[in-house]
């Protein structure tokens, strides 16, 4: 088998475990290594080589996709490639902060490796489908000589040279699910508490959000461009809903914190003389909130 058929999988939790086994089934020479030996015995019997140890791993492929728990697992399994990594390329779909992948490339060019950094938006039983979203980043020439292995994976988005791109891309996705998600949650207490059907309620709420992506890119140019318009309507008038909002939420004992911060944040937009400037100029406020709202 030629060695663009070739690939080897480190860490063979359950992401690691799709990964391999999706290689495996689609014709790659799969080299596989866990640090619990036990986990590659799936995987042997579909058809992949286990390795005795991480180096003897990357040692097999001309690139090595590593997945997996965090951060500091990378590094110890890093420490002990030793020469392994010579001539080799490094996929890191761990989940980790920019920083991080940005000394793991260091690391793999003071080796005479090269280095991708990459992440995966979805769960493990959608690797190799449709249903997932695979960011990437690091050198451009690497990234497209190995584009068609990685694409296997699943659709792949290259988001340019940074080694730390990817991750920004994957937190900065993760933290808006987590912030609508759990705003959602809360409204959820408040509509409960009014004696609402909360299921019926989503709905409704299922269908109002079919409005919100035209909404996002616009906001995101008025912050590229700094020019506010009123997106959601003048700051005057939103500012003019926020008290009802929080006594509401207030008088039935769920939580306004993220009310009052928008509103103070309003107020002193407006202060400034921006009231008629739409909901995105509060971006401007951001990197000075933590003063202004304490």
């Amino acid at each position: 088998m030629q060695a663009e058929g070739q690939v080897s999988v480190i860490g063979l939790g359950d992401m690691g475990s799709a990964i391999a086994r999706m290689f495996v089934g689609r014709g790659y020479a799969t080299t596989v290594w866990n640090r619990t030996a036990s986990k590659t015995a799936p995987l042997t019997e579909a058809g992949a080589t286990a390795a005795a140890t991480p180096a003897d791993a990357v040692a097999a492929s001309p690139l090595t996709v590593l997945c997996l728990l965090d951060g500091a697992a990378v590094e110890e399994v890093l420490a002990a490639l030793d020469g392994a990594v010579a001539g080799k390329v490094l996929v890191n779909v761990t989940s980790c902060s920019p920083a991080q992948a940005r000394a793991n490339e260091r690391w793999a060019h003071e080796h005479g490796a090269e280095y991708l950094d990459g992440k995966v938006m979805g769960d493990p039983p959608y690797i190799g489908t449709a249903n997932i979203m695979l960011p990437f980043s690091g050198s451009h020439d690497v990234f497209k000589a190995h584009e068609a292995t990685l694409a296997e994976l699943g659709p792949i988005t290259y988001h340019g040279e940074d080694a730390g791109f990817a991750a920004v891309e994957f937190l900065a996705q993760v933290a808006v699910s987590y912030e609508l998600l759990i705003g959602f949650l809360h409204t959820l207490k408040l509509v409960q508490a009014e004696g609402f059907d909360v299921a019926e309620f989503a709905k409704r709420i299922a269908d109002s959000l079919t409005a919100y992506p035209p909404l996002l890119t616009t906001m995101a140019n008025a912050v590229q461009n700094g020019d506010y318009a009123p997106d959601m309507g003048p700051l005057n008038v939103q500012a003019a809903l926020m008290d009802d909002m929080i006594t509401h939420r207030e008088s039935r004992g769920v939580e306004a914190l993220r009310m009052r911060e928008v509103k103070k944040l309003m107020d002193a937009r407006i202060a400034e003389g921006h009231g008629d400037q739409g909901f995105s100029s509060l971006f401007e406020l951001l990197p000075v909130a933590r003063d202004q709202l304490s």
